[in-house]
């Protein structure tokens, strides 16, 4: 009986143990630093998103835009025979433009335009003497080219500083004789763009259409054959695959993006 009080002793001593034992880990397991959790990414805009702001567009339309992010760092790759800098001035590498031309598509209506060389001809018309269609090798070979850094600026906020080279508008019209009663120029391209500018305010800015940027011959893509420099005006005054020069006495003439609201006066302030 003695033997069998003691057995039960030893076992509730053994069981006082094993329960001290346990608690004693549980309260160090309780006093270590549980580690910082960490935050699911959000696919949806959060408070630390970048926050829009509100523009006005030409139409009169209040519309949100995202503040600048940071850009990638890359090297853009250089077309043969481009140059980066021109009388000190950085330039935008051609592939740069390109890669904003792919980011806003809706900079071209109708998608990059194709040209056949063989068949092209630039028409100076209207108002003129002598209407004039050159060949693109005519226009290139025929007249002396100048060259002008100007920064194309786009609507959508961004913008480009390209050395271009080119014609000057005003000898083609020296060529063709232009009309007393001329106020404007209305340009026309393959893909049904247009747009104009003042007379005054082409010859005043020597204002020229470029068949070659940072030294590289335009592509099909960057505006081939012909792409106008409309220094100091928006970039939907920067008309691409040139056609037709239009001589007129219609100051009014509204083209593609005017036509739907754009302003007339496009000048950068």
């Amino acid at each position: 009986m003695q033997v069998i009080k003691s057995h039960k002793i030893a076992v509730l001593v053994s069981l006082l143990i094993v329960i001290a034992f346990v608690v004693s880990i549980v309260a160090y397991v309780q006093d270590i630093p549980k580690p910082a959790s960490t935050p699911t990414p959000s696919p949806f805009p959060t408070e630390n998103s970048p926050t829009p702001v509100t523009s006005i567009t030409p139409t009169g339309t209040s519309t949100f835009e995202p503040k600048p992010t940071s850009q990638s760092t890359r090297t853009p790759s250089l077309f043969p025979g481009e140059v980066t800098q021109y009388l000190g001035q950085n330039l935008t590498p051609v592939s740069a433009y390109v890669d904003y031309l792919t980011a806003h598509p809706d900079v071209a209506i109708a998608g990059t335009q194709n040209i056949n060389s063989a068949t092209y001809h630039l028409a100076i018309t209207g108002l003129v003497n002598n209407p004039v269609n050159y060949t693109y090798d005519e226009v290139v070979n025929n007249f002396n080219s100048t060259l002008q850094v100007a920064t194309l600026p786009c609507v959508e906020g961004w913008g480009v500083t390209v050395l271009w080279q080119g014609v000057p508008i005003t000898d083609f019209l020296q060529q063709a004789g232009v009309g007393s009663t001329a106020t404007a120029l209305i340009f026309l391209a393959y893909d049904g763009y247009s747009t104009s500018l003042p007379l005054d305010f082409i010859r005043q800015n020597n204002i020229m259409i470029a068949y070659k940027m940072n030294n590289v011959t335009l592509t099909p893509q960057t505006g081939w054959p012909f792409f106008l420099v409309a220094k100091n005006q928006y970039g939907y005054k920067w008309i691409e695959w040139i056609t037709e020069i239009n001589v007129s006495s219609d100051s009014s003439y509204l083209g593609y993006w005017e036509s739907r609201g754009y302003p007339n006066n496009a000048t950068v302030t």
